[in-house]
């Protein structure tokens, strides 16, 4: 028997990252639309996507939710929900002026950036933001803190930045960075700006520092590793970008449908991790598809333990839902 021929009858390993898929900020956005579709009944209006899955935002259109680009497609009065990512202070104005009912699903990890840049501004200090340009949540960010605002993506943006006072600098980071990815970005402001303050590794997004954590433990003990995700989703994308950068061929699929048979040529072992805006049903759904491609056997990582959770806005907390699709 060729090599091969061995390896496509042996029993493909599936290894499971822990912690993957949803964190406590998706979870509390997406309970936060489908207790106001159960209080309020359809439609209600969602500005942007709540999360960045396609799966999720069609199975919430399926139950009644209208997304929205802008505020100016939502009916005078209606109940909109702001998405995980946040808005801008303009925005929450805008919703004011046209007497909406505003319910605001925003991750308590973003508003906490909010925060404390508006605090830096209040020192008199300009302030710095690690994040990727356009990216909702940086726009939103932007948007919530006072004057100027200094986005930098890179080691070299930072070289390029003109600041009005050296001495007077903070800096807050995109909630869906992990710790890695700031690290040296954060040494150049350090270096440049000696006198520059900032929030350390409070800011940073658990859920994506432990899945991008797990997912470098997954690429070491596997042949291959899968993302379940949308393509819109920074920390998916970067998901598939570290299994890949540990040397291992990586993809990022959508869902079971997305999963191609030739990949599994040669290969005795597939790790499967999901971003943080990604059903776990998608994933069981790839579990299923790869055993009916070759028989299989299932390990899971051990991996950080997640109990987090975000208390839900209070008009919404006594509603019940028949529960969501996680």
């Amino acid at each position: 028997m060729n090599p091969a021929t061995a390896t496509a009858a042996a029993p493909l390993e599936i290894v499971m990252a822990e912690p993957r898929g949803f964190c406590a900020g998706v979870d509390r956005a997406i309970d936060i639309v489908e207790r106001a579709l159960a209080k309020y009944g359809a439609p209600v209006y969602v500005r942007h996507e709540i999360v960045h899955n396609r799966h999720v935002v069609q199975s919430l259109k399926a139950k009644g939710a209208v997304f929205v680009a802008e505020l100016d497609e939502v009916p005078a009065g209606a109940v909109t929900i702001f998405s995980a990512h946040g808005v801008a202070r303009s925005v929450v104005d805008e919703a004011g002026r046209r007497e909406l009912h505003v319910i605001d699903a925003t991750c308590p990890l973003v508003t906490r950036v909010h925060l404390g840049g508006q605090r830096y501004v209040r020192q008199g200090r300009e302030v710095v933001l690690i994040g990727h340009a356009g990216h909702p949540e940086v726009v939103g960010t932007m948007g919530q803190i006072p004057g100027r605002v200094h986005l930098v993506e890179t080691v070299e943006d930072v070289a390029r930045m003109e600041v009005g006072d050296p001495e007077q600098l903070a800096f807050v980071t995109q909630t869906t960075l992990a710790v890695d990815d700031t690290r040296d970005i954060i040494a150049a402001l350090q270096a440049r700006f000696p006198a520059i303050v900032g929030p350390g590794t409070r800011d940073i997004c658990y859920a994506t520092q432990n899945r991008q954590e797990a997912v470098r433990l997954l690429a070491a003990e596997t042949d291959l590793v899968l993302v379940v995700g949308s393509p819109n989703s920074s920390n998916s994308n970067r998901l598939r970008e570290l299994a890949a950068e540990a040397g291992r061929p990586a993809y990022l699929i959508d869902d079971a449908e997305g999963l191609d048979p030739a990949w599994l040529d040669g290969r005795r072992s597939v790790g499967i991790t999901a971003g943080a805006s990604a059903p776990e049903h998608l994933v069981q759904g790839v579990v299923e598809a790869l055993g009916r491609i070759r028989p299989t056997r299932l390990r899971r990582l051990a991996g950080a333990v997640e109990d987090l959770h975000f208390r839900l806005p209070s008009e919404l907390i006594d509603v019940e839902t028949a529960g969501h699709m996680n």
